[in-house]
């Protein structure tokens, strides 16, 4: 079975044979002990550190269908290597192009991440609040605010409403999560630790949708919600919105709440905080965790994994755009 591989340090990377080479190197520039992955057993690889790879490599990983997520060292995405498409469809691009610029058929599926999304949070929030966490403020004011989900006439409106929805979820954060303290949402640079946590882990989830889309006939680039922008798969972002609260949140609270992660795996400097490479090894190893854990589907009768969830909405979304069956958001029913 194949699986990512996570680089966190520095390093060089080649192909021995059908072997990915490699070798980390120090602060120093001191080369240290090499590392061999066979690459039949590679899904993705994640670059936290600076990679120094060639062409010949990169040529080879696309042959082989792999792709490589790199982040600065402030953890923010920064880009990625995708192979070449292999699953082109003419029909599903036409489809996907058309359903984007008709605005009566963008709207629709763009205000269903949206209701998906803040089902999953409203889900989320009610399992505090039967849980000694009075988070129904919250959930008041989220159920209002979708109610002008389909009142809203174009997806700028939409995405007001998103962002109101979120801002009042994330208000609950300090109510669930014991020992941390988030305050208002900050980015670029996130100022504390659940802030830090939060852009950590939602760039998780954006590079797992954008993988899991690459293995569909869909195109990156065209969303429906976010507005398509040069060199961005805005479509993940659209899926990804459906799927925060459920993988990014629920893991955030999870890992904060058992102590997994401490504050001292949190590194503060001047008005920012980061994970320490101690932080991203603890959060990286709870989401392989999470992704690989299967709940039984309803609709196909078999047990899924978290991971496959995914792709099965690309599925759905596929169906959707070519007027096979209309496309319904995932909601978490657990």
């Amino acid at each position: 079975m194949k699986k990512t591989y996570y680089l966190f340090n520095p390093g060089r990377m080649s192909r021995k044979d059908n072997t990915l080479k490699f070798t980390p190197v120090d602060e120093d520039g001191n080369d240290g002990q090499p590392k061999y992955i066979p690459v039949e057993g590679v899904s993705d690889l994640y670059c936290f550190g600076a990679l120094d790879a060639n062409s010949a490599l990169y040529n080879f990983l696309g042959k082989e269908q792999i792709a490589v997520h790199f982040f600065d060292y402030h953890e923010h995405y920064t880009g990625s290597f995708m192979p070449k498409e292999y699953l082109l469809s003419g029909k599903v691009l036409i489809a996907q192009t058309d359903a984007y610029s008709k605005p009566k058929k963008r709207m629709p599926i763009a205000q269903k991440f949206i209701e998906g999304a803040a089902f999953n949070m409203v889900k989320n929030l009610r399992y505090y609040n039967n849980r000694d966490k009075d988070t129904s403020a919250q959930i008041e004011r989220i159920e209002m605010l979708v109610t002008q989900i389909p009142k809203a006439t174009d997806t700028e409106m939409l995405m007001g409403i998103e962002g109101n929805i979120r801002m009042t979820y994330y208000e609950a954060f300090d109510l669930i999560i014991n020992d941390f303290e988030m305050g208002n949402r900050t980015k670029q640079p996130p100022n504390n630790e659940v802030n830090a946590m939060v852009s950590f882990v939602n760039m998780m989830c954006y590079t797992l949708c954008l993988d899991m889309i690459y293995h569909t006939q869909l195109n990156p680039t065209i969303s429906f919600l976010h507005q398509p922008g040069f060199r961005r798969y805005s479509l993940a972002l659209d899926l990804a919105e459906v799927f925060k609260p459920i993988l990014a949140d629920r893991l955030i609270f999870a890992v904060l709440n058992k102590k997994i992660v401490q504050k001292s795996d949190f590194d503060h400097n001047l008005n920012s905080c980061l994970l320490k490479d101690s932080g991203r090894k603890k959060v990286v190893k709870a989401w392989d965790e999470k992704l690989n854990e299967t709940i039984k589907h309803r609709s196909l009768g078999r047990s899924v994994s978290y991971k496959h969830l995914v792709k099965l909405e690309c599925y759905k979304l596929v169906k959707h755009i070519l007027n096979m069956e209309e496309y319904k958001p995932f909601k978490a029913w657990w």
